[in-house]
């Protein structure tokens, strides 16, 4: 059985594990609907479950790998939420079911991690792999990261990203250092391979 924690605080690892990326803690408020107090937010940063940190826009968080993995225990070992009604303990008796299927079948992490948005899982590879922000990455180490997402939605949801503003594709200049890796992960726009890719923040 996973350390147990208030449900505010369970709530919030369970909604940062399927964002999988950067949530401002008014977007996680407001947007994602779900409350992380002080005493809530320091407790999980003390355990390593969560990294939190200022900004000019306010407190930022993104859970640990560490926290994932509280999470994929508490889904399969932890109870429905302290003063659940009949119908609640109802809906987690079938959650558990599902989630023990595919414990069993060795797919849990993929199923859960699959509820992030494409885009959402294509920012938080790119911020694994730049050293800074709008630093050009290979789309040759992006694309093994994407969860097997499949390939003409990648470059489907990159284009939608072009479209906007929020991504930029380039070429190699040098030619002599490409790998039958960055060939085939290329992105191809107006007869040209594009190889690199850099994107700004959201």
């Amino acid at each position: 059985m996973p350390e147990q924690f208030a449900n505010d605080e369970r709530a919030a690892l369970i909604v940062l594990m399927l964002e999988n990326r950067d949530v401002r803690n008014k977007e996680l408020t407001e947007d994602l609907k779900t409350r992380l107090g002080k005493q809530g937010r320091e407790r999980l940063n003390d355990l390593g479950l969560l990294h939190s940190w200022k900004e000019k826009s306010g407190i930022v968080h993104r859970i640990t790998d560490e926290g994932i993995t509280w999470c994929l225990k508490d889904l399969v070992a932890g109870g429905p939420p302290t003063r659940s009604g009949s119908l609640s303990r109802a809906h987690f008796a079938v959650l558990r079911t599902f989630i023990q299927y595919h414990q069993r079948q060795g797919t849990l992490a993929e199923v859960i991690r699959s509820g992030a948005d494409l885009e959402s899982v294509i920012r938080a590879a790119y911020l694994e792999l730049s050293a800074k922000p709008q630093d050009w990455v290979r789309l040759a180490r992006l694309r093994p990261r994407l969860n097997g997402a499949d390939r003409d939605e990648v470059d489907a949801v990159l284009l939608e990203m072009v479209r906007t503003g929020t991504v930029h594709l380039a070429p190699d200049s040098n030619r002599k250092v490409l790998t039958e890796a960055d060939h085939a992960a290329a992105i191809r726009i107006a007869g040209e391979d594009n190889h690199l890719v850099a994107i700004e923040e959201s």
